[in-house]
Parts: structure tokens; C-alpha cells; sequence
């Protein structure tokens, strides 16, 4: 399974907009400025984002994004979810209908194939892995692993 770089970029920049605080929405150029993004593509993250309901948006010069609630009401799946979409990872193709099973009776494919099963059964547990983890659990051991990392995220935006 390959996650894009746009569940990364998500996910820091909700952990940015919460260190950030809430008292102005921050701008993309701003956000993507933090990380050198390319500010084009980052909005249409924070914009699924928005349509996800994870983060609002304010148009205009001085508008930007905002968290649509804490940290700690936002999982992991969450973000997945708004920037991947829905759809289970694995789509079986039913190919053991093919080839040489093409010829078999239709009884033969009563149950679900043995492959398809043993991925549903691995995505079940990566969802729920991550529909456990909120993004406030990420923001702790952030800063568990770089103490100070919030009021550092705060300075550089405002010099920058």
C-alpha cells in the first residue's frame, strides 16, 4: 500500500495550524513556506481538508485556514480519509475466475477468496490503528521527541 505525500503534508499542517493557535487563519503560502512546498499543491490538501470538515477556510487577502476542532476530536484516519478518499486499498479482481478457473462452476467462488480475505483482514487492522490514533496523541510525541517544538513552530512564523 502507498500513501501520497498529501496525508504527510496534512497531517504537519493541522499540527501547525494547532501550534499556531486560532486566533487568524494562516494563508497556504504561509503554511507551504514552513516545509517549502510548492503552495499550489499544498492547498488542494487543506482544501480536502475543508471539504472533510478537519479544517475551515476564510477567502480574501487576509484569510487562510483554521482547525474546524481540536486535535484531539481529529484521528489519523481522519486525514487519510480526506486526502486518499474512502475506498478500501485493496480491490480484488476476482482473477481466480480467469484462466484456469475460468471453467469452474460458479459454486466453486462461493466464498471470498482466501487473498482478498487476508487483505481485508490487514486493512481492517491499519484503519483501526489509525482511527485510534488522534492527531493530538501525534502533537504529543512531537513534542515529547523535540521539547520546545510548539513555541519553536510560533517563532519561526512570526519572524517569517
Amino acid at each position: 500500500m502507498r500513501i501520497s505525500e498529501g496525508v504527510e503534508w496534512a497531517a504537519h499542517c493541522c499540527l501547525l495550524l494547532d501550534w499556531m493557535g486560532a486566533d487568524r487563519p494562516v494563508s497556504t503560502t504561509r503554511l507551504a513556506a514552513g516545509f517549502d512546498l510548492p503552495p499550489p499543491y499544498l492547498n488542494k490538501q487543506l482544501q480536502a481538508l475543508v471539504k472533510a470538515g478537519i479544517a475551515t477556510s476564510t477567502p480574501g487577502a487576509r484569510g487562510g485556514f483554521r482547525l474546524a476542532r481540536p486535535l484531539e476530536k481529529i484521528t489519523m484516519m481522519d486525514v487519510v480519509t480526506a486526502i486518499e478518499g474512502p475506498e478500501q486499498a485493496f480491490q480484488c479482481t476476482e482473477i481466480r475466475q480467469r484462466g484456469i478457473g475460468a471453467e469452474s462452476p460458479a459454486s466453486a467462488f462461493d466464498r471470498p477468496c482466501a487473498v482478498h480475505t487476508a487483505m481485508r483482514k490487514a486493512e481492517t487492522a491499519w484503519r483501526r490503528a489509525l482511527a485510534e490514533q488522534t492527531l493530538a496523541d501525534v502533537r504529543a510525541a512531537a513534542e515529547r521527541a523535540a521539547p520546545g517544538l510548539d513555541r519553536s513552530v510560533r517563532a519561526w512564523y512570526a519572524r517569517n
